[in-house]
């Protein structure tokens, strides 16, 4: 595979293969793709700044112009929105965090049922030692890193991993996968690169490289569950409204990233859930699962 080559994926609610319309395509391949390119990621694209720049461009009421022409250019169904009012948004960031309603996205209640954690094109892996490739055939995934804690990555060393990319065009509140206890918050610093395929394919590292906000969750059922939230470049903050300490139930909602394109990594001990086959289909091929926020994950062993 090229690293420029179209991003297919497969939808799970549809049974269709459709080709992803990346947005800001020409941009990203101009970034990643060439050595001139690159030497404006380094200098300006994956710093902070750039993104709070944009950040700063998307919530200022000027912005509100892009909502209509976005909702028809990606086809977004309006029917979803909590709020269908597209003039009532004050800003385009407010927009990009809307809330859905919640027949949207209904969640698997079933007691030994994990669910996805956010809308997104997924992969799974039930055991990340064994993984041939993430994203590129030869590419693994420093869990160690990616957590932020050396300890805690031994503990998934051999466990299960769920990877969640979220578009811009995508529902961008998070939920959690399982019900539990959730511990604070720890913001792990980072740059700002894209984490879309075109970016991915070329250094998987982008994602341990990435300003992360990591949550672990004590369940009965799942042992302990870690999500990492991941920034990108664009993404204003990873915002958590959930309140540490205190119970939730899976669907319960997590968070939200402001604009941007966005990753989540849900990652399991060994042992303690099967993937859902198709997730698992995806991890091996390397062709991403559209799914959406609430469907099944995998089933606690």
């Amino acid at each position: 595979m090229h690293p420029n080559d179209p991003i297919i994926v497969k939808n799970r609610h549809t049974g269709a293969t459709e080709v992803e319309q990346v947005y800001g395509e020409n941009w990203l391949k101009r970034i990643y793709g060439n050595p001139l390119g690159s030497i404006a990621l380094h200098a300006v694209v994956k710093r902070a700044f750039f993104s709070q720049l944009y950040g700063f461009a998307m919530d200022q009421p000027s912005s509100r112009k892009r909502i209509e022409p976005f909702v028809q250019k990606y086809g977004l169904n309006i029917a979803e929105f909590a709020n269908p009012d597209l003039k009532s948004y004050t800003n385009f960031n407010e927009f990009f965090y809307r809330k859905l309603k919640p027949s949207a996205r209904p969640i698997d209640n079933r007691e030994n049922i994990a669910v996805l954690p956010a809308d997104g094109r997924h992969l799974g892996f039930q055991n990340v030692a064994t993984t041939q490739g993430v994203f590129a055939k030869g590419q693994r995934l420093d869990i160690s890193t990616l957590v932020g804690d050396c300890e805690l990555g031994q503990r998934y060393a051999q466990g299960s991993l769920v990877c969640s990319r979220l578009c811009p065009v995508d529902y961008h509140r998070f939920h959690f996968p399982v019900s539990g206890i959730p511990q604070a918050p720890v913001p792990l610093s980072g740059s700002l690169y894209s984490v879309n395929p075109l970016a991915l394919r070329r250094n998987v590292s982008y994602l341990w490289r990435n300003k992360r906000q990591r949550v672990s969750i004590n369940t009965p059922s799942f042992g302990l569950v870690t999500l990492v939230s991941i920034g990108a470049t664009n993404v204003g903050s990873i915002v958590e409204t959930y309140q540490p300490g205190v119970a939730v139930t899976k669907g319960d909602e997590k968070g939200y990233f402001r604009f941007g394109g966005s990753f989540i990594a849900t990652l399991f001990e060994p042992g303690r859930i099967k993937i859902a086959e198709d997730l698992l289909e995806a991890g091996e091929t390397g062709q991403e699962l559209y799914a959406h926020m609430g469907s099944p994950l995998g089933q606690s062993t």
